[in-house]
């Protein structure tokens, strides 16, 4: 059987392992620093504690539940995707995107994802099972660990790789709360967005948060006929109630929402689809990410051309809603939106 994962732990729960332990409360203070300032691998590397009690912790836990099956590069080498194996023997993807000011990371929260979007490679593989906060956080880790030997930083963090992060709510807010801590990672929380299919609950809980953590919605199409092929959450959640969650959201926070949407050749890049989302989302406080439509191997239709992204585009702009077209990086590697598999890397 695996030994627990000591990134699965809190502060508190830390201390209180120290405590059993007969360990004096600087002793956790120790530990945190050297997880998540120092950025250890290993027990061994913790000189200021006592042998015997990195001996015990050793026993008792693991330190980077992850193992790097398989790394793969762009082209252009600004994009790299890892395929980590897990301890059960599951696994999961995450994407490392270099830009000339910022380093971003797309981390996943579950193995497989259960909301089944039809166009998305993640979604095709189905559920297996959710992730821990800790093995959430391992993620991020190693790609500090990666940067740092470069003498650079991790600068952005997004939760949009495998899984949907609302239906692993308590082991994604775990991990962004780690990840905000300032005796920790100190990492800032406008530099973490959350993506969401959009599931109507957890947003209504996240909106009560009150972190300054950025929320995006995958929206993909205005009118829920459409939407329900393409995203089946949608019959559970349906626009006509998930847009005044989303402006209720806005309302209380004063927060910008994302709203992310993935053009696809012929099916929701048309100036009619352009001018019922403008219509859908007018007068709420959001922008919207457009994105040609990756490819996956078991969804035959195409990302629309970039004349109709652009097209698409103008017409929001035109509508008065704030939009970005969002570049495409690493899909020779499956590495784009939508392509996170976590079973094979192929070149």
């Amino acid at each position: 059987m695996a030994k627990p994962l000591i990134y699965d732990l809190d502060f508190e729960s830390l201390n209180s392992t120290l405590a059993e332990l007969d360990q004096p409360p600087f002793r956790t203070q120790q530990l945190w620093e050297g997880l998540y300032t120092r950025l250890y691998t290993d027990f061994s590397q913790f000189s200021n504690i006592p042998k015997d009690l990195r001996d015990s912790l050793s026993k008792q836990f693991i330190i980077n539940p992850l193992r790097v099956q398989k790394s793969l590069r762009s082209q252009d080498g600004l994009t790299e995707k890892v395929l980590f194996a897990l301890q059960d023997g599951t696994s999961v993807e995450a994407v490392l995107m270099r830009y000339e000011r910022r380093n971003s990371l797309c981390i996943s929260t579950q193995v497989g994802c259960p909301v089944g979007c039809v166009f998305c490679a993640t979604g095709q593989m189905g559920f297996v099972r959710s992730l821990s906060s800790g093995e959430i956080l391992a993620q991020v880790l190693h790609f500090m660990r990666q940067l740092q030997a470069e003498n650079q930083k991790l600068t952005n963090i997004v939760y949009m790789g495998m899984g949907e992060p609302f239906l692993n709510y308590e082991a994604t807010m775990d991990s962004v709360r780690r990840l905000m801590d300032q005796q920790g990672l100190n990492f800032g929380a406008r530099r973490i967005t959350i993506s969401t299919v959009g599931i109507i609950p957890k947003i209504e809980q996240f909106t009560e948060e009150n972190l300054q953590v950025n929320l995006a919605v995958s929206l993909h199409a205005a009118d829920n006929a459409l939407r329900s092929q393409l995203v089946p959450a949608n019959r559970m959640f349906p626009i006509n109630k998930l847009i005044p969650v989303c402006k209720a959201y806005t309302e209380k926070t004063h927060r910008r929402i994302s709203f992310e949407y993935a053009l696809i050749d012929g099916v929701n890049d048309s100036r009619e689809a352009a001018l019922a989302l403008a219509g859908l989302l007018k007068g709420m406080l959001c922008h919207v990410n457009l994105i040609a439509l990756n490819p996956s191997k078991k969804y035959s239709l195409q990302g629309s051309p970039k004349a109709k992204v652009h097209a698409f585009s103008a017409t929001l702009e035109e509508q008065g809603i704030p939009v970005s077209i969002r570049l495409r990086r690493g899909v020779e590697i499956q590495a784009g939106c939508g392509q996170l598999a976590g079973a094979e890397i192929t070149a």
